[in-house]
């Protein structure tokens, strides 16, 4: 029975992660770049329906919807490599674009394009036989990912309020940043992302950069560098999905063992083994090797120190030819030797499974979801820059102007402060065993309760 996801790009940098995305598990699911099917092993196209709707003649068409404000983004899809797969009426944009302006993506220009979305999504969602939810794909820096990309999850939310909700979203940074009011954008996002998303991994264009230039040995990394890197880690994310297995095989699974409480559903991915092409031959993947590596600060797709927090949460899925043992006893170990980095009161909070085929051009691979408090390091520096905008009200008229009220400003600024602080207060509630506080009620030494 097919549990299928729909995917949203949203925006420039959502259609050129979900180019990058679409053309990564194409090759995994041994089809060509229109949808033909050309493997020859019955594992690629076992759980294909996932994704992919069978056209009949042998051809899977991507459940996908490619939106943005102005037609420029879009028709470069339609004429790129895969203009041959998307079905033609799923492309819906715009003419003028948001121009930087979450405001102009939420209330004017993404309020007029947002029915012709919805009436694709419906179309979408009426050909699935048990439809488990949405991926959105956006970027939170600029104007359409942010603006019409909140707008589009709280419809979503609405309309289908019992299916999940799953973003990738990107993280402007200072390192890579093309203009100044990202702070703004980020920040009234976020404030959308706490309430309406189930599951957003977060990813971060400083770290990106920092592992294309450091690992990937690549000296001035553009867009599409990065593009393919977040593609990577989004098909590795989505191995439990698409391929026959044992552990979080749907989103809604992944999410009840990932998220302890609602508002914390901020996860941040790695991947291993990240290394140039010229030092592959000399990096081991067996899984001792792959299970450091995935734990280091730098395999992570967020410029955040994970020692700084503790996690909540940690789901691994390996994948190739490598035994399910190894794997269990190498994150035991892990977990067991870092102990002071997971909280306590979450007991077996370290998932892993295995995913028999291997990424494309590697023999094996690890990819890592963690639920960790060290991620709100990257709301903090959202919010310092907005903080320093906010005060001076710069640039606030462009956001007024489009019929937006001061008041959300400041709303967005407090959800986010609460968030960051809601983080902090799990990273330090170290509950020890035995001291279970509940009115009127003690413990005794031989952990009995009795009534005082």
């Amino acid at each position: 029975m097919g549990r299928e996801i729909i995917n949203v790009s949203v925006g420039q940098a959502g259609n050129q992660i979900g180019t990058a995305f679409w053309e990564n598990i194409l090759q995994e699911h041994g089809l060509d770049k229109s949808g033909k099917y050309v493997g020859n092993d019955a594992q690629q196209i076992d759980k294909v329906d996932v994704y992919f709707t069978e056209a009949g003649n042998g051809k899977y068409v991507p459940r996908s919807i490619q939106v943005d404000l102005e037609p420029g983004v879009v028709d470069l899809v339609r004429s790129g490599p895969l203009a041959n797969l998307f079905r033609p009426d799923t492309f819906v944009h715009g003419e003028s674009g948001a121009g930087n302006n979450w405001a102009k993506g939420y209330y004017t220009e993404g309020a007029e394009l947002i029915d012709p979305v919805l009436d694709v999504l419906r179309q979408q969602a009426e050909g699935t036989d048990c439809l488990q939810g949405f991926q959105v794909l956006h970027s939170l820096g600029g104007g359409t990912g942010s603006g019409l990309g909140s707008l589009l999850l709280g419809k979503i939310r609405e309309e289908f309020p019992d299916r999940m909700l799953a973003t990738f979203s990107v993280f402007p940074s200072p390192k890579v940043s093309d203009t100044v009011v990202e702070p703004y954008n980020a920040v009234l996002s976020t404030h959308n992302l706490v309430e309406n998303s189930d599951i957003t991994c977060c990813i971060d264009n400083e770290a990106l950069y920092n592992i294309c230039v450091s690992d990937l040995k690549i000296p001035s990394p553009g867009y599409k560098d990065l593009n393919g890197l977040i593609a990577k880690v989004m098909t590795g994310f989505t191995t439990t999905l698409r391929f026959p297995g044992v552990l979080n095989s749907d989103l809604r699974k992944l999410a009840v063992n990932m998220v302890p409480f609602p508002r914390l559903h901020f996860f941040t991915a790695g991947y291993a083994p990240l290394v140039g092409s010229a030092a592959k031959a000399y990096t081991g993947t067996n899984v001792h090797d792959l299970t450091a590596a995935i734990f280091q600060k730098r395999s992570l797709l967020a410029a955040i120190d994970p020692t700084f927090g503790k996690y909540l949460t940690v789901s691994v899925a390996y994948r190739g030819k490598l035994s399910m043992r190894d794997i269990e006893n190498a994150v035991w170990d892990f977990h067991n030797k870092n102990s002071e980095h997971f909280v306590p009161w979450i007991p077996n909070s370290s998932l892993t499974t295995l995913c028999t085929v291997p990424p494309l051009g590697q023999t094996s691979a690890a990819t890592l979801v963690a639920n960790t408090t060290a991620i709100s390091e990257v709301f903090k520096r959202s919010h310092g820059q907005f903080r320093q905008l906010f005060k001076r009200r710069a640039f606030t008229h462009w956001y007024t102007g489009e019929g937006m009220d001061e008041q959300e400003f400041t709303e967005a600024e407090a959800n986010l402060a609460d968030l960051c602080n809601e983080y902090d207060q799990y990273a330090n509630a170290d509950l020890e065993e035995e001291e279970y506080e509940v009115e009127g009620v003690e413990v005794a030494e031989d952990g009995e309760y009795y009534e005082e």
